[in-house]
């Protein structure tokens, strides 16, 4: 067997058969099983007996401790983000971002706190992404603008961090490392083996992490699907082979650990679609879908060609991820079929299909604008069949039960999850992990991706295969977990957290500014104004008082006035010191006229004093 410096010079030299067009570094080669197994023995974990216990005195012993430290996707759905870190080396492992919380007033998207990564740049060897999902890929862009590493990815997740790093700028400059499934590559101690798995977007993977302490998987997104419109089957083979050499710890995804039983195929969709489009025969059809789930597209695609239809593509993102699927040879389209939107007015309602964003009902989506009336191209008309081809995320059901309410006031017939088989989830279900659980057989356990209840359920299925409550892990964002190969434990914590992104501004959005935000559109806001001649130290103008978000002025002359009167009598009582400390002024105005308005409304907005010096 070949030594650690030989491995690491193996992977760095083998020369790479396609390179992008950016400065790719060359790409590792395809090891194959049989030499990762190799990996295995070389960082000394050994086959197990049926207790999991370690049969070697030897594989007893304390090895190099390893650490594993969340930066994101656990007690909350997105932004995941993990950094492993061994000896002097360190990689990370996805950089998403979440969508704001009805809290979030005004703030675009949020992203991990990098304050941890950023102390320990020179450490990092790489980032090794899963698969192309915003909750996954998102925050790259930010990350890369504080820290410039390789980024190794399938070719698909790497076609869509392209597109996200070229508006930022950054795409000359980043170092993208295409992979296949079963390669492996080296993060200075540690080395990433990249697993086949099932998802909702083409190119999806999980990791084997091969560590001094042992072999730690993380699934990434999965789920299990034997009939995938692409016919590339989870390596279910590659999961049971590391489990029977033995594997440290599992991390799964949590998403559907509240599911029973198992997700359904990709294909199960299809078949509904087959169903409706022949029941839509002489109508428009309108289908939203999430723009990434390529497969998705393509069964509405293999539709519309068996029925005649041309296919026009609304929403920047999804013209975006077709674009780059079609290039990349994932999305099968025939020549002729995608026609652009100005297009379709040369063709009859049933020869269109629409493919559409908005399936969740966001306020400035094609599908809600169309919804509402406000599309400059397209009109819903009862002759529209519309399929809403998504469960809602929680929270959105209110928007989508919205969006829904108004196409059918349209006339519209309209098609949603909860009425028809036109959505599966790409996350496992109970079953599904149970699987992953069985096949690799781990020693200790670490629910990841979802909410604190769903890595308590994941637990619970974790504890029902056997695993003891000692060797499971519930962490949260910021923990640092340490593993010697024979016990795991929480031994501290790093700075984490969520850093908010509005429009150019990252991170100046605190939680000061929120709470301004809130208090803002809960109640609204009074500025008062007045005018101080500083020569005389004397009151020369106002108090004048301006509202907004509180009540109209104009029906409310009677409470202005006297609210005018209350400020008024303050300024008359204040001594010329009072008229020179201007900051002690307005705290005064502010909590005098404050007591006034709750007294008369029971109403706190807030109040803004405004000294203009004459």
């Amino acid at each position: 067997m070949a030594n650690e410096t030989e491995q690491v010079r193996e992977v760095r030299n083998n020369p790479q058969p396609r390179k992008r067009n950016h400065g790719a570094r060359p790409r590792p080669q395809n090891n194959g099983g049989e030499r990762q197994s190799g990996g295995n023995r070389r960082y000394g974990s050994r086959p197990r007996n049926n207790n999991g216990t370690q049969q070697s005195r030897q594989s007893r012993q304390k090895r190099t401790p390893v650490r594993i430290i969340p930066l994101g996707g656990l007690n909350e759905i997105g932004k995941n983000m993990t950094v492993f870190e061994c000896c002097n080396d360190m990689f990370i492992l996805d950089c998403g971002l979440a969508f704001p919380d009805m809290d979030m007033p005004g703030v675009d998207i949020v992203i991990p706190d990098f304050t941890y990564v950023e102390g320990n740049k020179d450490k990092i060897r790489g980032i090794v992404i899963t698969h192309g999902h915003e909750d996954h890929i998102g925050g790259l862009a930010y990350l890369l603008k504080k820290i410039n590493v390789p980024i190794y990815g399938t070719r698909m997740t790497l076609g869509l961090i392209e597109g996200k790093l070229e508006e930022h700028g950054l795409l000359k400059q980043a170092k993208l490392i295409e992979i296949e499934p079963r390669t492996t590559v080296k993060m200075g101690c540690m080395a990433v083996e990249f697993i086949k798995v099932n998802h909702s977007i083409p190119g999806a993977v999980g990791m084997a992490i091969h560590t001094p302490a042992g072999i730690i998987v993380h699934t990434g997104d999965f789920k299990v699907d034997f009939s995938p419109i692409d016919d590339e089957i989870i390596d279910l083979a590659r999961f049971g082979e590391l489990g029977s050499r033995g594997v440290l710890a599992l991390m799964a995804d949590s998403t559907n650990a509240e599911r029973t039983g198992f997700t359904c195929s990709e294909r199960t969709v299809g078949g509904s679609f087959e169903k409706l489009f022949k029941r839509a025969e002489g109508r428009r059809i309108i289908i939203a879908t999430f723009s990434s789930n390529v497969h998705r597209v393509q069964q509405i695609i293999d539709q519309a060609k068996n029925y005649g239809r041309k296919v026009a593509v609304f929403g920047r993102s999804m013209v975006h991820v077709i674009e780059k699927a079609t290039e990349l040879g994932y999305l099968k389209v025939p020549k002729g079929m995608l026609i652009d939107i100005d297009e379709m007015s040369r063709y009859p309602d049933e020869k269109i299909v629409l493919v559409t964003t908005g399936s969740q009902g966001e306020p400035l989506s094609a599908l809600t604008r169309m919804a509402m009336n406000s599309h400059r191209k397209v009109t819903i008309t009862p002759n529209d069949f519309i399929i809403i081809s998504a469960k809602p995320i929680p929270g959105n059901e209110k928007f989508v039960t919205r969006v829904v309410n108004e196409l059918m006031k349209s006339g519209a017939e309209v098609i949603y999850e909860s009425m028809y088989e036109v959505h599966v989830s790409g996350h496992a279900c109970q079953e599904e992990l149970k699987l992953i659980q069985a096949l690799t057989k781990p020693k200790f356990f670490i629910p990841v991706h979802g909410e604190y209840k769903h890595l308590i359920k994941h637990a619970e299925i974790a504890k029902s295969m056997g695993m003891a409550d000692d060797h499971i892990i519930i962490a949260s964002i910021g923990d640092v977990i340490e593993t010697d190969g024979n016990s795991m434990r929480i031994v501290s914590q790093v700075p984490a957290g969520r850093v908010m992104v509005d429009g150019l501004g990252v991170g100046d959005v605190g939680s000061i500014v929120l709470r301004d935000r809130k208090h803002l559109a809960q109640d609204g806001l009074i500025i008062v104004v007045i005018g101080i001649e500083r020569a005389a130290n004397a009151v020369v103008a106002g108090p004048d008082i301006i509202s907004r978000g509180f009540v109209y002025v104009r029906e409310s002359e009677e409470l202005m006035d006297e609210a005018r009167s209350v400020l008024t009598r303050v300024l008359d009582n204040c001594n010329a010191r009072d008229l020179k400390e201007w900051g002690t002024l307005k705290t005064k105005l502010r909590d005098v006229l404050s007591d006034f308005i709750y007294e008369k409304t029971k109403r706190s907005p807030m109040i803004l004093p405004i000294i203009m010096e004459v």
